[in-house]
């Protein structure tokens, strides 16, 4: 009776262990939301060196997003852990999907891999094809695409119109016949901005994923022209001072932005707040001006937003 009624309670109970050996498994495929964080004590910053938001020199590491993330770990009460990635895996090490984004702005998945981090930040722009595979915060910095030449080159700026789509319109018709280098899967790709239809030369950067090797590709002759986002191009401007001109706007106004997994809804909260008390404090402007002070001659409507969302 008693070895009956305990292979009936082994029958019952296994079940229960299944269920619980599931959960446990599903637990560790949504890795990265707050409490999980909070109990590693670790907060995982996946970034890729990009102009001033993440620097990776003989120095150190600094930028505008590493300091960022340094303050937020520190107001989550943890660790701060660099995690460098790049643009083709960025989104699988946050996610654990690889993707890749298709001509028409949609998202293609291509496998599975490994989940190595929390948090995306290193002057991610927000882009349709983005939303499907990630959570964006809310904007942290103002941004767009201009078209960039050599400063001998003949392409000549256009005089600015007040209108916006005048302006790219403008640009457009500038690019016939011209050479323009661009990086597919970034905020530079062509399909993006409907280069195609200009008639120009597309030509895409493949030598490397550093994106940051654009500007110097192109005072090298690699092409006549390149796209640049703001930022990017600020930067390239103090850099390689009198090699390189702006000939005006390809995109009307972007954002960038922080980005989590969807499965971190409580991250993405716990960072708004504490970003949105950032602005308020002032502390974040201090961070701006530090590593782009010339943004403000550009941008700067969006710092004096309160949320910076224009």
């Amino acid at each position: 009776m008693r070895a009956t009624q305990l292979r009936e309670d082994r029958k019952i109970r296994a079940p229960f262990w299944m269920i619980a050996a599931f959960c446990l498994l599903v637990t560790s495929v949504h890795a990265g939301d707050l409490a999980e964080i909070r109990q590693r004590g670790v907060l995982r910053h996946l970034g890729i060196p990009y102009a001033n938001f993440v620097r990776d020199t003989a120095k150190g590491l600094d930028g505008l997003d590493v300091e960022l993330m340094q303050l937020f770990a520190a107001h989550l009460g943890v660790e701060y852990q660099w995690v460098q990635t790049s643009w083709s895996e960025v989104f699988g090490d946050l996610t654990g999907q690889k993707v890749l984004p298709t001509k028409d702005n949609k998202v293609a998945l291509v496998g599975e891999t490994a989940v190595r981090g929390d948090i995306i930040a290193n002057g991610l722009t927000i882009l349709d094809w983005r939303r499907e595979v990630v959570q964006f915060s809310n904007p942290t910095f103002p941004t767009g695409i201009w078209l960039i030449a050599r400063a001998d080159s003949s392409i000549k700026p256009i005089e600015p119109s007040g209108n916006i789509e005048t302006d790219i319109q403008r640009v457009k018709n500038l690019l016939a016949g011209r050479s323009v280098l661009t990086v597919e899967g970034t905020c530079l790709d062509p399909n993006l901005y409907g280069l195609a239809s200009t008639q120009a030369d597309i030509r895409l950067y493949t030598a490397s994923e550093n994106l940051i090797d654009i500007a110097p590709a192109i005072i090298n002759g690699a092409a006549d022209a390149t796209l640049l986002d703001v930022p990017d191009a600020l930067v390239a401007l103090q850099t390689w001072p009198g090699d390189i001109k702006i000939i005006g706007p390809i995109s009307s106004r972007q954002l960038m932005a922080a980005a989590v997994a969807k499965s971190s809804p409580e991250l993405l909260a716990a960072f708004n707040r504490f970003f949105q008390d950032l602005r308020t404090s002032g502390t974040y402007d201090e961070l701006v001006k530090k590593y782009y002070p010339s943004v403000y001659l550009y941008l700067g409507d969006f710092f004096q937003s309160e949320k910076g969302e224009q």
